[in-house]
């Protein structure tokens, strides 16, 4: 995942250019810092005490001027407004959350007002269209179905999902889960257009056990082009999607 949003970041903005970056739900803080590593403004928001002193432990580690160039702030990725001006910011990453929060749309609201004209809103979440893949190819029948009956399943307590940003953790049992086309709907509606998406854990998410470490490079590469190409990346386990602000 991380290829893909910075290919959709070398594609919107001038090479060399620092970006005003806001990573919400920012979790350990692995993408955050990532990005301040390229030479970016990030600031990270989180409400999880634990996963802060966690993202301050890293930050504490890394040389003065990543420091300087990364902040961290507890608060709750639907309080936006209260802690920044609208247009603060030139990317808006939203990665894992949207699957903990039982009625997502006035988040997305929030988060596509803090985007300058032509910023970038980057968000993952759970795949609604594929809530079957996973139980139907373990076998786990009923649990297929009940996926297969279900237009989503019901909030869970959150989990992070960057302890490793190419690899997103598997989300829990019980968290909600979106539609494609409903969020590309409400994407034109705040006024950040879907501009590209992508797949991912197309085949890892049933895959059992940890790959030999001489096949990992061949999955990783499968991994990138199925989530770039249909009919796979509509079944992956999650879906990345690229809003751009009008």
């Amino acid at each position: 995942m991380a290829r893909q949003l910075d290919e959709q970041i070398a594609g919107r903005f001038a090479v060399g250019r620092r970006l005003r970056v806001l990573d919400v739900g920012m979790g350990r803080g692995a993408q955050a810092l990532r990005l301040a590593r390229a030479g970016h403004q990030v600031t990270g928001l989180e409400q999880d005490p634990v996963l802060i002193a966690a993202a301050r432990d890293a930050l504490a580690g890394q040389p003065e001027g990543i420091r300087e160039r990364m902040r961290i702030l507890e608060g709750d990725g639907r309080d936006t407004g209260v802690h920044f001006l609208p247009g603060s910011f030139d990317v808006v990453l939203c990665h894992g959350v949207l699957m903990h929060v039982e009625e997502p749309d006035p988040l997305l609201a929030g988060l596509a007002r803090m985007l300058a004209p032509g910023g970038l809103l980057s968000l993952l979440v759970r795949n609604g269209d594929a809530l079957a893949m996973r139980p139907g190819l373990h076998g786990d029948w009923a649990g297929a179905l009940a996926a297969l009956d279900a237009a989503v399943s019901l909030p869970h307590p959150r989990v992070a999902a960057d302890a490793d940003e190419d690899a997103p953790a598997r989300p829990a049992a019980g968290v909600r889960a979106d539609r494609r086309a409903a969020l590309t709907a409400t994407l034109a509606g705040i006024g950040a257009p879907l501009h590209s998406w992508y797949g991912v854990r197309v085949f890892t998410d049933t895959a059992g056990g940890a790959p030999a470490a001489d096949d990992l490079e061949t999955l990783l590469a499968v991994e990138e082009r199925a989530g770039r190409t249909d009919p796979y990346r509509g079944v992956a386990a999650l879906l990345h999607l690229c809003g751009v602000r009008g």
